[in-house]
């Protein structure tokens, strides 16, 4: 498998790429969008920093792309709808600058504070004015963090303990976490109104683009000072120019920049009350490594099936965790190819529900394997695990994925109900002692079958000789029998079997049985 590497690496990530032997590791740095559009063809994995931006357009051309890593924080700079399309996991390091970002943004509280930046010019030119930068203390300060992530997290705990009082705002985070972190959670609204400090940690989106502008900022103290350690473009910068040169708000720190390196005419350059770094909060010796480390590792077990973890469209799943559900990841495609091949008419919904120890797990990456299964009989190269519930959601199929802890026929049980415009099909899947897949239930038919390479489903009445009659034609088209299960509804009703075989069965074969007396229809798929 071909890593390339397009930005700036640490040593120590890209030699633990290098010691895997399925591993050729490239490294090729400041490439131009068409030169990278040239060569994506021939790599398995992506890794990159803040210097290069995956396109809608690159993606396109990765036909072999598994996965892209970005050794930092968000993934801003990939296109993740199309990434997604295109089935390519997209992972990123959330903890690897977490401590970098967190310093740094508490250093520039401390320099906005104490006018340190302005000093120190003032110093060197040959001055000495003490009276001019008088400055303010952060004890018993309100800081009001927008974002209560993992760097917000560790802002908080390090402003407290220079007597800081947190306000948060963060919908995602339970009010119980907070509390016990002593963080009064609070409305954005109040936020702005109430901090003498905000400092923001959230990723930037469409949502988030331009949270704050002047109709935000005229809300707040006429002395709070702003910090923007996350994204350029969070804060609309001509509206945050104008309060620092009206006096609206005491100051500013910024990091960030909606343009990288920004015009040098850029106004909030030009103001003294406006601490400004050139993107520096990663920048720590430490956190470059940590981030390479980390990405190499992610990069590395994604490409060997050892799990996936920080992705922005796929759940989760460390290598433990991959290991339980491995064989349940199986079973659900199969049970999807299995009844998306056998179900008629336009789909409409598919239900899936999961018992025993199965729940115990984080069954989203088992649902979007049995979507995945359902979706590739008739979508084809097109659907993958990675875009599969995009796809049915764009083709309007409703998915529904329950947990239930109610005692089931089956300890461990997988059932998908698909619904179209014509009939509900059901299918039951189990895992047998020794991990093996394991089709258990068909409609209302107990059955006992292997969902494995190709296989004939036969409804017929339950009358004798049948089993007889089928293994006659087939061995008459030399089609080898590998196994056979029977059930029935009731004795003498509708029976079903599902017989394994070891190779396509011709269409004149097919032919013939469906011919064959008490034989109602038959099907053949391959899973």
């Amino acid at each position: 498998m071909k890593i390339l590497i397009s930005d700036k690496l640490a040593d120590e990530g890209i030699a633990i790429l290098k010691e895997v032997k399925e591993f050729q590791v490239d490294c090729k740095y400041n490439l131009k969008p068409e030169e990278l559009k040239r060569i994506i063809k021939d790599y398995d994995a992506l890794i990159v920093r803040s210097g290069t931006t995956v396109t809608a357009d690159i993606l396109e051309a990765a036909s072999r792309l598994k996965v892209i890593g970005r050794a930092g924080v968000g993934l801003d700079n990939v296109d993740l709808k199309a990434a997604t399309k295109r089935g390519v996991v997209a992972m990123n390091t959330p903890g690897g600058n977490t401590t970098s970002t967190a310093e740094h943004t508490m250093s520039l509280i401390l320099a906005l504070s104490r006018n340190i930046p302005q000093a120190c010019a003032s110093l060197k030119s040959g001055k000495w004015e003490r009276n001019k930068f008088n400055g303010v203390e952060l004890f018993d300060k309100s800081l009001g963090i927008v974002g209560l992530g993992r760097i917000g997290s560790t802002v908080a705990r390090m402003a407290k303990g220079f007597g800081m009082k947190i306000l948060a705002y963060d919908p995602f985070l339970s009010l119980e976490i907070a509390s016990k972190m002593g963080i009064e959670m609070v409305e954005l609204d109040y936020l702005f109104r109430n901090s003498d400090y905000i400092t923001i940690h959230i990723p930037k989106s469409d949502e988030t683009t331009h949270l704050i502008t002047a109709k935000e900022i005229a809300k707040m103290k006429k002395t709070v000072r702003i910090i923007n350690c996350a994204r350029g473009g969070i804060i609309k910068e001509d509206d945050l120019a104008e309060a620092l040169k009206s006096g609206r708000i005491a100051g500013c720190a910024v990091d960030v920049f909606e343009q990288e390196p920004p015009d040098p005419n850029l106004p909030l350059l030009k103001l003294e009350n406006c601490v400004v770094t050139p993107h520096l909060g990663a920048s720590t010796s430490e956190a470059q490594v940590n981030v390479a480390i980390e990405i190499a590792k992610t990069v590395r077990d994604a490409l060997l099936g050892r799990g996936i973890v920080n992705a922005a469209n796929f759940p989760s799943v460390n290598a433990e965790e991959y290991r339980v559900l491995e064989p349940y990841l199986d079973l659900s495609e199969r049970m999807g190819k299995f009844a998306g091949q056998l179900v008629a008419g336009r789909l409409e919904e598919v239900k899936i529900t999961y018992s025993g120890v199965v729940t115990q797990q984080k069954v989203a990456p088992l649902t979007m394997a049995l979507v995945y299964g359902v979706l590739s009989p008739i979508l084809g190269d097109t659907v993958n695990r990675i875009n599969a519930l995009d796809l049915a959601k764009e083709r309007g199929i409703n998915v529904q994925a329950i947990q239930s802890t109610t005692e089931q026929e089956f300890v461990n049980r997988v059932s998908a109900e698909v619904k179209t415009d014509k009939e509900t099909f059901s299918v039951w899947g189990t895992l047998s002692n020794n991990n093996k897949p394991r089709i258990v239930k068909v409609n209302n038919i107990y059955v006992e079958a292997l969902p494995d390479g190709y296989m004939l489903l036969v409804k017929n009445n339950d009358k004798p000789g049948f089993v007889g009659a089928v293994g006659t034609i087939l061995g008459e088209s030399k089609v080898n029998i590998a196994g056979i299960t029977l059930g029935r509804e009731a004795e003498g009703g509708e029976a079903m079997s599902l017989v394994n075989v070891d190779s396509k069965v011709p269409e004149a074969t097919l032919e013939k049985l469906r011919k064959t007396k008490n034989i109602l229809s038959v099907k053949f798929i391959k899973v």
